[in-house]
């Protein structure tokens, strides 16, 4: 008898796991967009079959964060047809439901609602692509959990404070203390488990007889020195964690000698990038847990598509490949043609007798050329494979060792600090922000706005969809500026001033708690203006555009070409002087004419500012931070700037005297 049949009886919790299934990932290709689909639909089988009493997800159920109707309806199909029946519940929620479940609008488990049949309950916590967002705060689980499909617990609504309740589990003798936490950025949950501010609350009673099960989503892999989160910050009298968010699949429970609890990494469902993590098998895990003891049966996947890769260093096969001889290209060409071939022979013999697996599998070869090779063309070899693989674009990646140069030169090698991501290594964003800008020279270091705060912003805007989170961080730091100027009767001298407010910005940086309450408001701005905005058409009007081709026009020509379109009275604010206290708008409303332009501006600017950064191509946008930075200032009053000769408040670039400067600096005197 083996140790899992040995548990089966009616005091053993039988548990399916499973982590990062990403429903929608491309969902939009031709070959590849239902794979997400049907391996879902293979899990909750298993589940079925297995006759488990619940499902726990470790998040990232969604790949989107506002996930496509198709996706949603087919997740909605999948649960009710797996999940609902007339089989009991076996086990019983002995917690307060009203803490566990609080911010739902029906704060009890799915299946004791007396409008539901559930057969096997859900239990999820969210993930980094599936948290919730927005004015309101929800996400996709809160859909599920309102159509009664899920249960979506671990979810903390406190940025200052973390109080962890169990869900508390009886079946017959065994008890199950049930934690989870949804995923939050790494660098404020590391910082706040420092200062500790993350409690696990205990049962109260005989609280050495429960097993103590901990679901949480964050970096589990050292990312930089605060972007995970070490095991040794969760509490020791946890029995396992069930860690989410990493994809590689090593779901055997690993003993942490130090804090004594075991670790199980389920990994995703389905290959979302081309690395060596995503090539190892994918599994589910069948956990059972009598009183104290457990067991992980792992459950192998039988619907994802298959995943070969392979590394050749070119300049190791020196006996094949000679730089000088004019037909290496066409050797090499060869070389790489016969590994692929015998990585699509290997994918049909395992693909034998299984025929629910996908018949085109991911093939990728990454080839180090370094050594004075050159590499061939990608897209004509590429096109050999399009019938034969899942991904004919990517199967074949060059790549060169990057050679470490010393620097003689004055100027700065911004590669030497921002280095490109590695293959399937996560781009933070906030992390490129706050590298760049700490490594950078003086002229082009931020002095009003933070690294963490302009990054996090930044992601808001990128990952959120939030288009005015950039802009209102920044109209909230002006506004803040202005008080503690205005508070300490600062002399209207520049150099004070720049003095003043570079000490304030280092205050800032100081006191934590006060710059994610800055951001916070900032986000919580830029949803409300989201929300308002919810009803208007999306698509420039010809007013708009017209509003965007003066602008354009008015940046372009001379001091006199700005008066004089000034003075022929265009209205609405965007002339040079005229009109503008007739046409102003209250903070938050909507806004025509110039600030349509400026937010529109915000937004081409952040997105190339992002798409630079991804490329190392960070210089040519110092000019352009300069630019924004002028055009955001004209919106401040006149009778602030006279009064402190406030000159720039977001960067503290040394500006050169160009023709388009001289007409900025003309607008804000």
């Amino acid at each position: 008898m083996s140790p899992a049949d040995a548990l089966d009886d009616e005091n053993t919790f039988k548990i399916l796991v499973a982590t990062d299934i990403h429903l929608g990932f491309m969902e939009k290709d031709a070959v590849r967009g239902n794979d997400t689909f049907v391996t879902f639909d293979e899990i909750l089988k298993l589940a079925q079959e297995n006759d488990v009493d619940f499902i726990l997800l470790g998040g990232d159920l969604f790949h989107e964060n506002k996930p496509s109707r198709k996706t949603l309806h087919t997740c909605l199909e999948l649960l009710r047809k797996y999940c609902m029946g007339d089989r009991p519940v076996q086990f019983e929620i002995v917690s307060d439901q009203s803490v566990n479940f609080g911010f739902s609008k029906f704060p009890w488990v799915n299946y004791q609602d007396s409008n539901l049949n559930i057969s096997i309950p859900v239990f999820s916590i969210h993930g980094n692509h599936d948290d919730p967002t927005g004015a309101d705060a929800l996400c996709a689980l809160d859909v599920l959990s309102c159509a009664g499909l899920l249960n979506h617990f671990g979810r903390s609504m406190s940025v200052e404070k973390i109080d962890i309740s169990p869900v508390l589990l009886q079946k017959g003798s065994t008890k199950i203390a049930l934690y989870g936490l949804g995923s939050i950025p790494d660098e404020r949950l590391y910082r706040m488990f420092v200062n500790k501010k993350v409690t696990m609350l205990r049962p109260k009673e005989d609280e050495n007889s429960w097993f103590n099960l901990f679901v949480v989503h964050q970096n589990r892999s050292k990312h930089g020195s605060t972007n995970f989160i070490p095991e040794q910050f969760l509490d020791d009298f946890i029995d396992l964690v069930i860690w989410g968010h990493e994809h590689e699949c090593k779901i055997a429970p690993t003993k942490n000698e130090q804090q004594l609890f075991y670790v199980s990494q389920p990994g995703s469902s389905v290959v979302t990038s081309l690395s060596p993590g995503e090539a190892v098998k994918k599994h589910v895990g069948l956990l059972r847990i009598k009183g104290k003891k457990m067991n992980m049966q792992k459950l192998p996947l039988h619907t994802v598509r298959q995943f070969f890769m392979e590394d050749v260093v070119l300049a190791a096969h020196s006996d094949i490949f000679n730089p000088d001889n004019p037909r290496v290209t066409q050797a090499i060409q060869n070389f790489c043609l016969e590994k692929i071939e015998e990585m699509l022979e290997n994918a049909e013999r395992e693909r034998l007798g299984n025929p629910v697996q996908p018949g085109k599998p991911l093939i990728r070869l990454r080839v180090d050329y370094s050594g004075g090779f050159e590499p061939f063309s990608v897209l004509r070899f590429s096109q050999k494979f399009v019938d034969r693989v899942a991904n004919p674009k990517d199967v074949i990646h060059f790549f060169r060792q990057r050679e470490q140069k010393e620097n003689t030169g004055e100027e700065i090698n911004f590669g030497k600090f921002i280095t490109k991501p590695s293959e399937g290594t996560t781009l933070r964003v906030e992390d490129l922000v706050k590298q760049y800008f700490q490594t950078a020279e003086k002229n082009v270091q931020l002095s009003l706005l933070t690294e963490r705060g302009m990054g996090e912003a930044v992601q808001e805007f990128v990952d959120k969809e939030e288009k005015d989170a950039i802009e209102e961080l920044v109209k909230y730091q002006l506004e803040k500026t202005q008080r503690f100027l205005k508070e300490r009767h600062i002399d209207a001298l520049e150099d004070k001033i720049d003095e003043e407010v570079r000490r304030f910005r280092e205050s800032r940086q100081k006191n934590t708690n006060e710059e994610d309450d800055e951001v916070r408001e900032a986000m919580m701005r830029a949803r409300a203006l989201r929300s308002q905005a919810e009803d208007a058409a999306s698509a420039f009007s010809a007013e708009d555009l017209k509003s965007i081709d003066l602008a354009e026009q008015m940046a372009d020509d001379s001091d006199d070409s700005i008066t004089a379109a000034a003075n022929k009275g265009r209205g609405r604010g965007r002339g040079r002087r005229g009109g503008r206290g007739q046409s102003s708008t209250s903070r938050g409303g909507p806004q025509r004419g110039r600030g349509d332009w400026i937010k529109k501006r915000w937004y081409v600017y952040t997105m190339e500012y992002y798409s630079a950064i991804k490329t190392d191509n960070i210089m040519p946008f110092a000019a352009t931070w300069m630019l924004l930075e002028n055009v955001i200032l004209s919106e401040v009053s006149q009778k602030e700037k006279e009064k402190y000769h406030m000159r720039s408040l977001i960067c503290g670039i040394q500006k050169p005297k160009t023709k388009t400067n001289r007409q900025t600096k003309t607008k804000l005197k």
